[in-house]
């Protein structure tokens, strides 16, 4: 059965004996010449991985681990085509240990145990130590994984283990904490770049049979997304259709068609990237969940960091929904969540149920322009002291300095609401919260007259902050504040703020 990594799992055709799902490193290791170029294309040695410089340190654990410098048992997490199966690779190759490869889509605790009464036969007889690679760790059960507890314990076997999820979510805690978790990072595109070109020159590779265009490698970078086995997969794809073709250059077309995907223009870091994101958020704010779920797709296929535009989501919940539908922010935040813990491809889906969320709620952006009218305030120097009934009283001295006196405990008031100054002396009645009327912000905004009455008694007054608000990050949006009105008493207004 094939796995997420560059070879099959399966069973070898001879060793009956052997548990199922496992293979040895003759098997493991072997690559014919008519394998997928990532295959013939892993690094032989340690020095030729690329992307994990982290990791790379002299005395670091993955060069002891692939040096057999130390009986480490490690837990390689990664997204795909990071390098977990080249290190094993690597490991089944330099060293003199057993080593025994297994799936967990095909193994089971029985084949687990038979590996492991293996090895401690061997162990005790003074045979070589045997390392246990597992692929797709997070697969295994809970039962599969308690399997190996003991024999990682007392270091019958050296477990390396791979996966794509995170650990501290689908590995138990017993054997985490026996194991060094080492962390692999997506490749960047200049990683990517750089193995695209040595395999159009390797002999292992292209052999420089081929030569690849500048626009055509772009689209090979892009459409990787950090992960070089889908690039080295897509370069192989398009110089068989070059050589279909008899021409020895892979240009874009070439490799559009091979690919059956279109190149996207769209420069991460440049005006494209900026035009794109700002397309994304006004369709967005103007409830175009059409256009909106476009760029988003726009943005996914470009290769876009998922993660910025999950962040970019976020912002726009409390900048453009806000409290017309507080659900939105919860929304935007579970998808960012749903971006770090599942990962892309799948989480595309999290974004796009976000995106659809929140570019049909209703909009407010109230939120931005209070916050805008209250920094303005402080940036103009208006304020003042903090009124004494609201300073801190719990150190000693304080009330002595008559902190804390005269101030009135809300919800000793049956209403919970109180009147009482809040506010610096210089702003006492200015009104920034401008709630609109759309959505579930319809009901605050009935609401906050009759709060606003109490809490300032029937003859506060109101002011509203001078010249244009700039609000939050350099935007100027109107109606950043408003007079409230103060005409009625504030008893009558607490029945209705009760109801």
């Amino acid at each position: 059965m094939d796995s997420d990594a560059l070879f099959s799992l399966g069973a070898p055709a001879v060793a009956h004996s052997a548990p199922a799902g496992s293979v040895g490193v003759d098997d493991f290791a072997s690559v014919g010449e008519d394998a997928p170029l990532p295959v013939r294309m892993r690094p032989a040695r340690i020095d030729e991985l690329v992307g994990q410089e982290h990791l790379l340190a002299p005395g670091a654990p993955l060069r002891q681990l692939v040096g057999g410098g130390a009986a480490l048992s490690v837990i390689l997490w990664g997204p795909p085509g990071s390098g977990k199966t080249t290190i094993a690779h690597l490991v089944a190759r330099a060293t003199d240990r057993r080593f025994v490869a297994m799936s967990a889509l095909s193994a089971g605790v029985k084949d687990v145990r038979a590996v492991i009464e293996t090895a401690r036969r061997q162990r005790r007889s003074g045979g070589p130590q045997t390392v246990l690679f597992i692929d797709e760790v997070h697969r295994f059960s809970k039962t599969q994984q308690d399997s190996l507890l003991a024999a990682v314990e007392d270091r019958t076997v050296t477990l390396l283990a791979a996966t794509t999820e995170n650990p501290y979510f689908s590995v138990i805690s017993p054997l985490l904490s026996r194991c060094v978790l080492l962390t692999l990072q997506p490749l960047d595109d200049t990683a990517v770049r750089g193995l695209l070109r040595r395999a159009v020159v390797d002999p292992r590779g292209l052999a420089g049979e081929l030569t690849l265009a500048t626009d055509a490698e772009d689209h090979l970078v892009r459409l990787a997304g950090g992960d070089v086995r889908k690039a080295l997969t897509a370069l192989e794809a398009a110089a068989a259709s070059a050589t279909a073709l008899g021409v020895d250059r892979i240009d874009l077309a070439t490799t559009e068609q091979a690919v059956d995907v279109a190149a996207v223009r769209y420069d991460r870091d440049g005006d494209a990237h900026y035009d794109v994101t700002s397309a994304f958020i006004k369709s967005m704010r103007g409830s175009d969940v059409d256009a909106a779920l476009h760029w988003l797709a726009r943005m996914l296929v470009a290769g876009e960091d998922a993660r910025f535009i999950a962040r970019r989501m976020v912002i726009f919940a409390s900048e453009d929904v806000g409290l017309a539908d507080p659900s939105a922010l919860s929304v935007a935040t579970a998808a960012a969540h749903a971006v770090e813990y599942v990962g892309l491809p799948e989480a595309q889906l999290n974004l796009a149920q976000a995106v659809i969320h929140l570019a049909t709620a209703p909009k407010s952006n109230s939120a931005t322009t209070a916050l805008g009218a209250a920094m303005a305030d402080v940036r103009a120097g208006r304020g003042g002291a903090v009124p004494r009934g609201l300073r801190d009283a719990h150190y000693s001295g304080a009330r002595g300095l008559g902190h804390g006196t005269g101030y009135r405990y809300p919800h000793d008031d049956q209403r919970g609401v109180v009147t009482q100054q809040y506010a610096p002396d210089d702003l006492v009645g200015t009104d920034y919260y401008r709630p609109s009327g759309h959505g579930a912000e319809r009901s605050v905004a009935a609401r906050l007259p009759l709060l606003r009455r109490i809490v300032r008694g029937s003859s506060a007054p109101t002011s509203r902050p001078d010249g244009p608000v700039p609000a939050v990050d350099g935007r100027h949006p109107s109606g950043a504040g408003h007079t409230g009105g103060a005409d009625e008493d504030g008893d009558d207004a607490a029945e209705e703020v009760q109801q």
